[in-house]
């Protein structure tokens, strides 16, 4: 019986995963007309056409959709298994490039001590802080990202989570506001000045909102911004109040200009976990860098007061 060629699971795992000719062959370095023969080669062992005209994309077929994760896997193992043994990892000298995907406001908090850390341990290490427009587990299944920071989502049943500490929301003012210096702000003086939102998605309300509709307020949103810095530069120029993570403020700059109080509003503490695909459970390099990240966050946020 002939052997299968294996060199198509590469070609394949690339053409399921960017569902594009074009794609996968920028991926695998190939030109597009060698990534279409290959395609018409995978059509012929498979009997399936894998990829098929929809308007001006292609999408993939049945079948190509109920393999794509076995084929990920399946490329994942055969690289695990042709790469050089390491019993022992030595961090030290282990070059590798990690990515995570996280909010600015992680980044901005444990980004400075993650990577100066590193600088000193592993220093072959690099970090790349990937944007997280979205909460989805198809960058951890696709092998784009190594680990996933944040409030778990509906990530599928298969993602390893484990958390790395709690949060919660606390406002925020300008040190020139009225309310600077206020011991305990009440609700009416709370709801009483403009808001500046922070959501990637635009959205007007949240958690804060609902514990004042039970206590019989409302407060004014006059800005909804996409991160929390741009809140926080929207604060320093006007009387707004921003909602931020008390994490975000772990490393903020000339922490003198600002005046944080605690919400008058109960709001549910907010859990803040890692989470990765189980492909790389038992990799030495990812289970270190899983535990550096929990040493990291362990030692900073202690410096949450409450």
């Amino acid at each position: 019986m002939t052997e299968p060629d294996l060199n198509l699971l590469f070609a394949l795992d690339a053409l399921l995963a960017e569902q594009s000719v074009a794609g996968a062959a920028r991926r695998l370095q190939l030109s597009a007309s060698a990534m279409s023969r290959t395609l018409s080669r995978l059509r012929e062992t498979t009997g399936d056409p894998l990829l098929v005209r929809a308007g001006r994309n292609m999408v993939l077929t049945p079948y190509a959709q109920a393999i794509r994760e076995r084929t990920q896997n399946t490329v994942f193992d055969a690289r695990s298994v042709l790469r050089p043994s390491s019993p022992e990892l030595n961090i030290a000298t282990l070059e590798q490039l990690f990515t995570l995907r996280a909010n600015d406001g992680f980044v901005e908090a444990f980004g400075p001590a993650l990577i100066a850390e590193l600088a000193t341990i592993a220093p072959g290490v690099s970090l790349r802080f990937a944007a997280k427009p979205e909460k989805s587990a198809r960058p951890l299944r696709e092998g784009w990202v190594d680990l996933e920071i944040g409030v778990l989502g509906e990530m599928g049943p298969e993602i390893r989570v484990q958390a790395l500490f709690r949060d919660r929301f606390v406002g925020v003012v300008s040190q020139s506001h009225p309310l600077a210096g206020t011991k305990n702000v009440t609700t009416s003086q709370y709801v009483n000045w403009p808001h500046v939102v922070t959501s990637r998605r635009g959205l007007l309300t949240g958690p804060v909102d609902e514990g004042l509709a039970q206590a019989g307020f409302a407060r004014r949103i006059a800005a909804i911004v996409p991160g929390f810095p741009a809140a926080l530069a929207v604060v320093r120029r006007t009387d707004f109040i921003a909602l931020v993570p008390a994490s975000f403020l772990i490393n903020l700059a000339a922490p003198e200009a600002w005046f944080t109080f605690e919400l008058p509003v109960k709001t549910e503490r907010i859990t803040v976990s890692q989470m990765w695909h189980p492909r790389t459970e038992v990799d030495p390099a990812h289970r270190w860098l899983r535990q550096f990240m929990r040493d990291i966050c362990s030692r900073l946020v202690p410096a949450l007061k409450e």
